[in-house]
């Protein structure tokens, strides 16, 4: 196995740790609960992440080989709650910290889709190239459900503001 692969791994283990350690300090410091269950489940999927990549990294080294033994059979995202509630709606201005860490958490989740989507079109190894398909399509469902919000939000602040044409 080569280097380059084993690289890869070592930084998507780094930017799951990250995006946990984000979600979970971000669902800490909300009040709004269903902000606090999404950025927690969100928080709980990175540790899941992390741990399938770990056990891959440590094969790699120990074989020389990836393995899909390691990825979850039927295991895919899944929104915890509506996306954009009222109540949601009603406790999130545009310039609050839970608006800002929406626009962070695209940022990381689009980093995040990129990363496993060059090295899922980079390698011939069918084990690899499967690893990476599936957290790729794992972190772009979570982009969406943060595109979602982030789109539901701007409304929300247009409205209230009477930004839209006449």
């Amino acid at each position: 196995m080569n280097d380059k692969a084993l690289d890869i791994l070592k930084s998507a283990i780094l930017l799951e740790k990250k995006g946990h350690a984000f979600y979970k300090a971000t669902s800490e410091r909300t009040d709004c609960k269903e902000l606090k269950e999404f950025f927690g489940h969100m928080a709980n999927e990175e540790v899941v992440h992390c741990e399938i990549l770990t056990k891959q990294y440590k094969n790699v080294v120990d074989t020389g080989n990836f393995s899909s033994d390691f990825i979850p059979s039927g295991a895919t995202h899944e929104v915890v709650s509506t996306v954009l509630t009222n109540k949601i709606k009603e406790q999130i201005s545009a310039a609050s910290y839970e608006a800002a860490a929406i626009s962070a958490a695209m940022s990381m989740e689009k980093a995040a889709t990129t990363l496993y989507r060059e090295r899922m079109n980079a390698t011939s190894d069918p084990e690899e190239k499967a690893l990476y398909k599936w957290l790729s399509d794992f972190e772009d469902g979570h982009l969406e459900d943060l595109v979602n919000i982030d789109q539901q939000l701007q409304e929300q602040i247009w409205y209230d503001n009477s930004f839209w044409p006449s």
